[in-house]
């Protein structure tokens, strides 16, 4: 039977942070091809500019900046308000990472990471929250986490408690807004094929990839979740592919 949503998206307003490339930029394509609108966060300007094209300016604006700036959040937010008048759903999806021991990588990655992955969630978040109660009619956060947020690794410890951090965040948020119709959702797949960590512990074009789940299968879940009802939320959807070790 094929998927039938519950909910239309057509003529939301989206705004989606780490969308030049991977699980955000999947998301955005996805999202526009089931009539949402877009507002673009990252700080690549090329590709940000290159996604706006091949969506079309009447479903996608760019945003390029730095999302661990609270500033440069607002103004992501803003420029959903100037060009559709609302924003309806946020997708924190910004992410970086890295694998070695705790000794093994310097102290600048590792400040990044935990701006990039945590703090920059908080910022986003806010910005979001600020928006949704000035609308009064709710909206959607989604963060885009990891299974890494559950059950740590070996040569990953910073990052996994960045994830353990989004999931706290996450679960709390859901306590904190469900009640003025604010939806909460943590995504957290396992290895996705993505330029995640490429030439940090992972190699382009490495076979490992091929096991992996693809950038859409995540997208997949983010449509999912904003297609439901919205008398049903999902707190939580680990995703692994089917051919990877848990």
């Amino acid at each position: 039977m094929p998927y039938t949503a519950t909910r239309s998206i057509d003529d939301t307003v989206v705004a989606i942070t780490g969308a030049s490339a991977g699980i955000g930029a999947a998301t955005a394509r996805t999202l526009v091809d089931a009539g949402a609108r877009v507002v673009l966060g990252a700080r690549r300007t090329d590709r940000l500019t290159a996604l706006v094209e091949e969506l079309g300016e009447q479903n996608a604006v760019a945003v390029p900046g730095d999302v661990r700036d609270p500033e440069y959040n607002d103004a992501l937010v803003a420029a959903a308000v100037d060009r559709w008048g609302r924003l309806d759903t946020v997708i924190a999806n910004a992410g970086i990472g890295a694998y070695g021991g705790i000794l093994d990588l310097d102290d600048t990655l590792l400040r990044e990471m935990v701006e990039t992955n945590y703090l920059a969630t908080v910022w986003t978040v806010r910005s979001a929250v600020r928006r949704f109660r000035a609308q009064g009619d709710g909206g959607d956060i989604v963060i885009v986490s990891s299974v890494a947020g559950f059950r740590g690794g070996a040569d990953e410890a910073v990052y996994a408690g960045t994830k353990f951090a989004q999931v706290g965040l996450g679960g709390s948020l859901d306590r904190e807004l469900r009640a003025e119709g604010i939806r909460v959702t943590l995504i957290c797949p396992a290895g996705t094929s993505t330029e995640f960590a490429i030439g940090a512990g992972r190699e382009e074009g490495s076979p490992e990839l091929d096991a992996y789940l693809r950038p859409g299968d995540v997208a997949h879940a983010a449509r999912v979740v904003l297609e439901q009802s919205r008398s049903v939320r999902t707190t939580v959807w680990q995703l692994w592919s089917a051919q990877q070790q848990s």
